[in-house]
């Protein structure tokens, strides 16, 4: 694609305005809005467990484990 200077100078004149824009735009919604990652998706949020869920979660663990090995057959007497 070909472009003029004229063109070339309208384009950079513009690219400048929508970065005008798109700080005011961050500074209007704050510093979430600026969280976005390389390829202008937004970043994910890390997502996080309360202990309490943590100590259900291990609890049901635990209990799976020993169900899993109350059933496993006694190795020792083969």
């Amino acid at each position: 694609m070909n472009l003029s200077a004229s063109q070339l100078h309208r384009a950079a004149k513009l690219q400048e305005k929508i970065e005008v824009l798109q700080k005011d735009l961050a500074a209007l919604l704050g510093a979430s809005s600026s969280s976005s990652t390389s390829d202008g998706k937004p970043a994910k949020k890390k997502r996080t467990m309360s202990a309490s869920a943590r100590k259900k979660i291990a609890a049901a663990q635990r209990a799976r484990w020993a169900k899993q090995k109350a059933a496993a057959p006694d190795k020792k007497g083969k």
